[in-house]
C-alpha cells in the first residue's frame, strides 16, 4: 500500500509531463529551433511546397534554361575537369563560382556560367545551332557582358518550362535560411544542387531554387439558378403591362436659329509616330521571321546598298561565319541588340558609337542579294517588324 501512494502523486506528475510536450508539439514545437526564438520555433512552412525533379543535363552535363545555363558535375570531377567538357576557360569558370580550378566538386553539384555555350544536338533544355552557323545567343550575351552601354537586367523570357530561381549566396545563409525563404523543402534543394549530408552550402555559391509542382486548377463557377423540371422558363413582364406609354406631344414648329459660322481653324497636321528603329536597307521582305527557325528577316536589296544602323547604339561585336563573311552585333539601350549579317565593306569597329541611320556596311553580291537582320531582346530572338513599323 505505501508503494502504490506513492507512485500516484510520481504517475500524475509523468502524464502532465507527457501533456505539456504533447501541447507544445501541437503549438508547432520544433526541436531543430530554426525558426528562430520569436516565430514559436516553426519550420514546417519550409517543406509544404512539393517540387519537381531537376531537369536531367545534356551529355556534358549541361542544363540550359531560357535566360541562364548551368553545368552539372559528375562524380570525380573538378572545376577544371568541368570546364574542358563544356570548352569554357577553367580559371574563369572558378573564379564566377568562388571556388578554384582543381577544386573536387560532388556528383550533381551545380556550377552557374557566366556566358552561354552551345547546347548540343537533340537537347530538350534548348536548341542547336545549324552547322557552321555562328551562336549568335553566346556572341549577343558577351556584348550584353562587354559593351559599355548601360541596360537592365535580362528580362524573363517564355521557355518550355519553369524555369528555377538562380540564388547565391549570401554571408550568414545557409541551406535551411534559403529553403524557409523560398518555401521549399531541404532535401529538394540539396538534391538539385548536389549538396553533402550536412547541408552545407558557401558564400557567392550559386543554388538553383527547386520548381513547385504545379498547383491543381481552380474550381470551376458554379452554374446558374435553373428551374425545376416541369415548371417551366417565368416569361418577363413587359413595360407595357405595368405603366401606360407616354403621352406623346408634338413641339410646335418655331422659325429656324440662324447659327453663325464657325471660325475657320488652321488644318491639324497628321503626326506620324515614328518607329523604334528604322530599316536597315530599303526593300520587300524575302524571308520572314520564324521562332526556332529563322531568327530574323531577309530584307531584298542589290549588291552594295548601304546597310544602316538600325537605332543608336555601340558596336558591341564584329565576328565572321565559317565563310568568313563577317556579322555586326549593335547594342541598345533597354537590354535590345541588332545583328546585321550578309554584309561586306565594313565601315565601323568594335566599340564604335553609330546614330540611327549611320552606314555599318553595304550588302555583299552573291547567289541572292538580300540582308538579314536580327533583333534580340537580351540574348532571345524576337520579330524585328514591330520594332521597324
Amino acid at each position: 500500500m505505501t508503494i502504490f501512494a506513492s507512485s500516484t502523486p510520481l504517475r500524475a506528475l509523468l502524464c502532465g509531463t507527457a501533456f505539456l510536450a504533447l501541447s507544445a508539439c501541437e503549438d508547432g514545437f520544433d526541436l531543430d529551433m530554426r525558426g528562430g526564438l520569436g516565430n514559436k520555433f516553426d519550420t514546417t512552412d519550409a517543406a509544404i511546397n512539393a517540387t519537381q525533379a531537376r531537369p536531367s543535363p545534356d551529355a556534358r552535363g549541361v542544363i540550359t534554361y531560357s535566360n541562364y545555363q548551368v553545368a552539372v558535375a559528375q562524380r570525380g570531377d573538378s572545376v577544371a575537369d568541368v570546364a574542358a567538357r563544356i570548352g569554357v576557360d577553367a580559371e574563369e569558370l572558378a573564379r564566377y563560382n568562388g571556388l578554384s580550378s582543381s577544386t573536387k566538386l560532388r556528383k550533381d553539384e551545380v556550377l552557374a556560367l557566366r556566358n552561354p555555350v552551345s547546347t548540343l544536338p537533340g537537347d530538350s533544355t534548348g536548341t542547336a545551332p545549324a552547322p557552321g552557323a555562328v551562336d549568335i545567343t553566346a556572341l549577343a550575351q558577351g556584348a550584353i557582358d562587354s559593351s559599355p552601354v548601360t541596360t537592365s537586367a535580362l528580362p524573363a523570357a517564355a521557355a518550355a518550362g519553369p524555369e528555377p530561381v538562380r540564388h547565391r549566396v549570401a554571408r550568414g545563409e545557409t541551406a535551411f535560411t534559403i529553403a524557409r525563404l523560398y518555401n521549399v523543402s531541404v532535401r529538394s534543394l540539396a538534391d538539385w544542387n548536389g549538396l553533402d549530408k550536412d547541408f552545407s552550402v558557401r558564400e557567392g555559391q550559386y543554388l538553383l531554387i527547386p520548381v513547385a509542382q504545379n498547383q491543381a486548377s481552380a474550381a470551376p463557377a458554379p452554374l446558374a439558378a435553373t428551374t425545376s423540371p416541369g415548371t417551366g422558363t417565368p416569361t418577363p413582364t413587359p413595360p407595357s403591362a405595368t405603366q401606360p406609354l407616354p403621352q406623346e406631344e408634338t413641339p410646335v414648329a418655331a422659325a429656324p436659329i440662324e447659327t453663325p459660322p464657325a471660325p475657320e481653324l488652321e488644318k491639324p497636321t497628321k503626326a506620324v509616330a515614328a518607329a523604334r528603329m528604322g530599316f536597315p536597307v530599303q526593300g520587300p521582305i524575302v524571308r520572314e521571321y520564324t521562332k526556332g527557325k529563322n531568327d530574323g528577316i531577309g530584307i531584298g536589296a542589290s549588291a552594295g546598298t548601304p546597310v544602316k544602323a538600325a537605332a543608336a547604339g555601340t558596336v558591341a561585336a564584329i565576328t565572321e561565319n565559317t565563310d568568313n563573311l563577317p556579322i555586326i552585333v549593335v547594342k541598345h539601350p533597354n537590354n535590345l541588340l541588332t545583328v546585321y549579317a550578309n554584309v561586306d565593306g565594313l565601315k565601323v569597329k568594335k566599340g564604335d558609337s553609330v546614330a540611327r541611320g549611320q552606314q555599318l556596311a553595304a550588302v555583299r553580291a552573291g547567289s541572292s542579294d538580300f540582308l538579314h537582320f536580327e533583333v534580340r531582346k537580351g540574348f532571345d530572338s524576337v520579330d524585328p517588324l514591330p520594332y521597324l513599323q
